[in-house]
C-alpha cells in the first residue's frame, strides 16, 4: 500500500465512521502533518508511542569495523543515529493472527 491507497482507506473509514464525508485531500493533510510530527520529534531525540500501533524512536549505532565487499579491505564504519519502530502488542497479535 502506497500514499495514496492509504489516504483511499482512510478517507473511507474516517466517512464511514463519522457519517459525513472526508475529502482525501483533508486526509491527506492529515497523514503527512503527522508524519511530519513523528519525524521532528524522532529527530530531537524524543520517543514517540502510539498505543496498539507501536513506538518510534531514535537508536544510535556505535562505530564498529566492516569490510569493503568488493576489495576485501577492511574499514571504519562511523557511529550514527538510525531510526528505529518497535510494533506494539495490538500490532504484533493482528499480524500473527492473520497468517
Amino acid at each position: 500500500m502506497n500514499k495514496g491507497e492509504l489516504v483511499d482507506k482512510v478517507a473511507e473509514k474516517a466517512s464511514a465512521s463519522l457519517d459525513k464525508t472526508v475529502t482525501k485531500k483533508e486526509v491527506d493533510s492529515v497523514i503527512s502533518a503527522t508524519i511530519d510530527a513523528i519525524v521532528e520529534a524522532v529527530a530531537k531525540g524524543e520517543k514517540v508511542t502510539l498505543v496498539g500501533f507501536g513506538s518510534f524512536e531514535r537508536r544510535e549505532r556505535k562505530e564498529r569495523e566492516g569490510r569493503n565487499p568488493k576489495t576485501g579491505d577492511t574499514m571504519v564504519i562511523p557511529a550514527t543515529s538510525v531510526p528505529a519502530f518497535s510494533a506494539g502488542k495490538l500490532f504484533k497479535d493482528k499480524v500473527a493472527k492473520d497468517k
